[in-house]
């Protein structure tokens, strides 16, 4: 594998486990910049439910990506790979030859590291027709459609996932062909050195710190925050956890108590699913949160 001067540090990790931090303290001793890598940070007017860098952490180093979407405008892991790898060229310069990516959303650090298929681009009238098929008939109507036009995909994906299967009826409608034909899986080559790393702790260490966090968001006013963004509920910015269980609290369908213990445990899901993908990965050196994190290629 070839070198290269220039290196992106990795820093990835289920939500709560100290992320932030370690990524600030590689950026303050190298001096170099940090981009967000988490997919609800990228947006406004919700940084208590997503844990957004706070305006201390912003100024003890420079952040790129976060906050900088409104929650009306849609984004993907394929854009976020282009800005990514147009950010960059910026960030190294002669007296820097490091950068720091960090965040949970597996799918753009993935994007950054190993590249995303080039998939066609939905046209609007393909969307609002799987849309409305998904409101009118359900999703098993849409499942019967990907049996049909891809079964290759179909046996593979997750059937109760209406995001996911929405998507790949989209992109089969859309270019005409199979989903599975135009996905590759081929790693891109990068002209700079990764050096990716996974933070991890305890289970029962890492537990109580979403737990514990998710008691300082209620604190720092989290039913406020969602108060304020529930007329965009149906936005897929806001269909994550914190917000659903707000939302749900608003409705009736559960008291405070319960939505608040309800967003604990689906953090803890969450978390789990994280570790999950992130343990398919041969190449992440994994470590605590306090040990020190390499910053140069092995």
């Amino acid at each position: 594998m070839p070198r290269h001067q220039n290196t992106l540090i990795v820093i990835s990790g289920p939500t709560g486990v100290g992320k932030t931090a370690a990524a600030i303290t590689v950026a303050r001793r190298l001096g170099c910049d940090i981009i967000n890598a988490d997919s609800r940070q990228i947006y406004r007017g919700i940084p208590i439910c997503t844990a957004a860098p706070t305006a201390d952490e912003l100024a003890a180093a420079r952040h790129h990506l976060v906050a900088f979407l409104d929650l009306q405008q849609s984004y993907s892991a394929a854009q976020f790979e282009s800005d990514v790898l147009a950010l960059l060229p910026q960030l190294w310069r002669d007296d820097c030859h490091h950068a720091v990516l960090c965040g949970g959303s597996m799918l753009y650090v993935d994007a950054v590291c190993r590249g995303i298929d080039r998939l066609p681009d939905i046209a609007p009238e393909v969307r609002a027709a799987v849309k409305q098929q998904l409101e009118q008939q359900g999703l098993e109507s849409l499942v019967t459609e990907l049996e049909r036009t891809d079964p290759a995909y179909a046996a593979t994906m997750d059937r109760r996932n209406p995001r996911r299967v929405c998507h790949a009826v989209e992109i089969c409608r859309q270019a005409g062909v199979p989903y599975s034909t135009l996905r590759h899986g081929t790693a891109a080559q990068r002209d700079f050195n990764i050096v990716k790393v996974a933070l991890n702790l305890p289970r029962e260490q890492l537990f109580d710190r979403i737990n514990r966090r998710v008691d300082r968001m209620v604190e720092l006013g989290l039913e406020d925050e969602a108060r304020s963004v529930m007329h965009l509920r149906h936005l897929n910015a806001l269909n994550t956890v914190g917000m659903k269980e707000m939302f749900a609290m608003f409705d009736g369908i559960m008291d405070r108590h319960t939505a608040i213990e309800r967003i604990k445990k689906n953090t803890r899901v969450y978390a789990k699913k994280q570790l999950t993908w992130l343990k398919r990965d041969p190449s992440l050196l994994w470590l605590r949160p306090d040990e020190e994190i390499p910053t140069t290629v092995c």
